[in-house]
Order: C-alpha cells, then structure tokens, then sequence
C-alpha cells in the first residue's frame, strides 16, 4: 500500500507556502489526502479550482481526483498528461 499523508485547505485557500508543504510531503509520500474545509469554500467549483490549482504548481508527474470535497493527489514516476 502506498504511503499517505493529510492536509488540509482553509480559508487562506492555496498559498505558495502549501504548495511548498505538499512538495515536501511528496518527498516521503505518494499520495496526499487534502480535505477542503467549510471555511475553505465549500462548493464543488471551489474544490475543482483548488485542485486545477495545486495540479498546475506541482507539473506534471502528479494527478488528482475529486471525492466530494476532499482532493487525492497522487505523485507518479512518468509524466500523465
């Protein structure tokens, strides 16, 4: 089973210091569970921006998906896109 670690989105939203803390995370980790709180905007359009948003700071060996309003990002070793 992969590793996996959690975060979280607030109200700030996406900041250049949590894109930083994902990319260390994803030194010891292959996936990262982020959980879009009340606070953070809860709406799907919000949750999909963040995640466009994350996916776009982080290049282009990372893929995300959307359950309800937590996003899973997963690192790979090839480019997917």
């Amino acid at each position: 089973m992969p590793a996996l670690t959690q975060s979280q989105i607030g109200k700030n939203g996406v900041t250049p210091n949590f894109i930083e803390t994902l990319k260390t995370y994803f030194k010891k980790h292959d996936i990262v569970k982020i959980s879009v709180l009340k606070s953070g905007g809860h709406e799907k359009a919000k949750v999909k921006e963040y995640s466009n948003t994350i996916l776009n700071a982080l290049g282009d060996h990372y893929t995300s998906k959307i359950i309800g309003f937590t996003i899973i990002v997963r690192k790979w070793r090839k480019a997917r896109r």
